[in-house]
């Protein structure tokens, strides 16, 4: 369903009318095309403190394609930043904090309209409580930047390992991309493990086989998109019931249908079956929702939702990793929700199966990587556009939609992108991450 209020504000009247009255006024999100696939303006690289990492981020920038400058300009008639990268990894001490107000204030007005910024931190340590308040002080630094910045811009913390800078370009393309339009406030920590080489970062999935459940429509549908756009063999997974629909989707991919209910108790034996080189990205996006509230909720409104949400999940990747399925190098993201972190009212059921998502990825992806080479992440998706968030009621919806710091709905392009991020060979220090898809959701963490 379009959002009327968004296209509103975009109109000289709108901004007239929204802006007397004090109403939100969502940009509109420059997202992925053929078009626009990079941000349009150079990248300012600034450090806060004496880095040791800042050749080799120097260099790993430089490596994205980007227009890197490192030198900040107050002249309004200069083309603006796209993105501000603040190195913040040496801040130890509250007192280093300055440092992080000295780099951004002179220049935080000067991003442009839908402008990236990425703060470089560090994990904290448990050995030293002076460096463990310093870097988890960006933490709050970050999320409350990222509900003030406005006009459509983003704002994330990466914690990044000294050990392993060159880790983090994957993540670093993705962030200071249009790929990453809907994803704000995130604090992502990747670990030191080396990535896997990229031969084209046009296609970085070419060569690699991805399986997506639930892929007949919505998210789903999306996810093969994307997967496929970025040079995958795709296999799309739905229930027998959309066979049709199934069909015509990964027709329209040319991709593969694979018609299989996957809380079947041989789904891993069929999909292992179907698969016999194997699998490179295991995408779980199959999910329902019986809502009601617990008092009046029967068994058999609680009992699917579990199953399908999240007991299949464990049960088909477990299998599929024992059985060596999933390839060594392999990736497997699975679909959690914002509401599996804040709740939702008249959604115990739901908010359960997907807390759980965000457990069994914590728990198993230190396991998968060292036992099977294969990261374990999740994506949370917020209210995104689709026939179900269009049938939920007109205040309800408009309340989903204007609850994040980008003031709007995010569509399902938004969760494909960061699933296909999550997918690529070089994100092998991206492990164990949940990440929120929600606009800066003010709800949750």
């Amino acid at each position: 369903m379009a959002d009327r209020y968004l296209h509103f504000t975009g109109t000289a009247p709108g901004r007239f009318l929204t802006r007397r009255l004090g109403l939100p006024q969502p940009a509109h999100l420059r997202r992925w095309s053929p078009r626009t696939p990079t941000l349009d303006g150079p990248v300012l690289h600034l450090t806060a403190g004496d880095s040791t990492v800042t050749e080799e981020l120097a260099a790993l920038l430089a490596a994205t394609g980007l227009d890197v400058t490192e030198r900040a300009t107050r002249d309004d008639r200069a083309e603006r930043p796209a993105g501000i990268v603040l190195d913040a990894t040496a801040v130890v001490t509250p007192g280093g904090l300055a440092g992080v107000h000295a780099a951004l204030h002179p220049v935080i007005r000067s991003l442009a309209p839908g402008g990236r910024v990425v703060v470089l931190g560090v994990r904290p340590s448990a050995d030293d409580h002076h460096q463990a308040a310093a870097q988890q002080a960006l933490e709050g630094f970050v999320r409350s930047l990222g509900k003030e910045i406005g006009r459509g811009a983003t704002v994330q913390l990466l914690r990044i390992d000294p050990e392993g800078v060159a880790g983090a370009e994957s993540t670093l393309r993705f962030l200071l991309s249009p790929r990453s339009a809907y994803v704000s406030g995130q604090v992502i920590e990747l670990t030191a493990a080396a990535p896997a080489p990229v031969a084209d970062w046009a296609a970085p999935l070419a060569g690699r086989t991805a399986l997506v459940t639930g892929a007949a429509r919505g998210i789903g549908a999306s996810v093969a998109s994307v997967l496929a756009r970025d040079g995958a063999r795709v296999i799309c997974l739905d229930v027998p019931q959309a066979r049709d629909e199934l069909a015509r989707t990964a027709d329209a991919l040319g991709a593969t249908a694979l018609p299989l209910d996957i809380t079947a108790p041989d789904a891993a034996e069929r999909i292992a079956a179907a698969l016999p080189d194997g699998l490179d990205v295991l995408a779980h996006n199959a999910g329902i929702t019986r809502d009601r509230r617990l008092a009046n909720m029967p068994a058999d409104r609680w009992a699917p939702v579990l199953d399908v949400n999240l007991d299949s999940v464990l049960r088909t990747t477990d299998a599929l990793l024992a059985a060596g399925t999933v390839n060594r190098g392999g990736r497997i993201v699975a679909t959690a929700s914002i509401a599996g972190i804040a709740g939702n009212n008249g959604q115990t059921n739901y908010a359960a199966s997907k807390a759980g998502i965000i457990g069994l990825v914590r728990a198993l992806a230190p396991r998968a990587a060292a036992d099977h080479g294969v990261t374990v992440n999740a994506v949370a998706p917020g209210f995104i556009e689709t026939k179900m968030t269009a049938a939920v009621p007109l205040l309800i919806r408009e309340a989903g939609r204007r609850m994040n710091s980008l003031g709007q709905g995010g569509l399902p392009v938004d969760v494909a992108e960061t699933t296909a991020w999550f997918a690529q060979p070089a994100s092998t220090a991206v492990n164990g991450q949940v990440v929120r898809v929600c606009g800066q959701s003010l709800l949750g963490a």
